[in-house]
C-alpha cells in the first residue's frame, strides 16, 4: 500500500486519515512553473501539481523557488480544500434540517392571531366590491 510521501508531516496526515483520504487517491506531478522568473522558472520542475481523484480537487502551488517548499505547501492546502468541501457539506445537511424544523412547526398564538386578522380585514376589502349599478 501507498503512503504519503516523506514531505507530509504528522499532524498533516492525521487531517487526510480523518478525511477518508488515502495517499492512492492523489496524483502528484511536478511541472515547469509560468509567469516570471527568467531562466530559473523555465529550467526547474518546481512547481507541484496535486489532484485529488475521487473529488477531482486540483491544487497547484509555485510560490516559492524551492520545489520542496511548494510541495509542503500544496499538501497543506489540499488538506485545507477537502476540510472545506467537508464543512460546506456538513453546513449545507444542517441547513436543509433547520429549513424541514422550520416548516414543519405548528405556528405561534401571535402568529394564528395575526394570520385571522388579515383574513378578515382582505374579506371585508373584498365584499365591498361588486356590481356597480347606474344607467348603462
Amino acid at each position: 500500500m501507498a503512503d504519503f510521501p516523506d514531505i507530509v508531516e504528522a499532524p498533516l496526515r492525521a487531517r487526510f486519515v480523518s478525511l477518508g483520504v488515502r495517499p492512492e487517491e492523489v496524483e502528484e506531478r511536478f511541472v515547469r512553473g509560468a509567469g516570471a522568473g527568467g531562466q530559473k522558472i523555465n529550467k526547474t520542475s518546481s512547481t507541484v501539481w496535486l489532484q485529488h481523484r475521487p473529488t477531482g480537487l486540483l491544487v497547484r502551488c509555485q510560490r516559492e523557488r524551492s520545489q520542496t517548499v511548494n510541495r509542503q505547501l500544496a499538501w497543506q492546502e489540499l488538506a485545507g480544500k477537502l476540510e472545506g468541501r467537508r464543512q460546506a457539506a456538513v453546513s449545507q445537511a444542517q441547513a436543509a434540517r433547520e429549513l424541514a424544523r422550520r416548516q414543519k412547526r405548528q405556528k405561534s398564538h401571535g402568529q394564528k392571531v395575526r394570520m385571522i386578522e388579515t383574513k378578515k380585514h382582505r374579506a371585508k376589502n373584498k365584499s365591498a366590491r361588486g356590481r356597480v349599478s347606474g344607467d348603462w
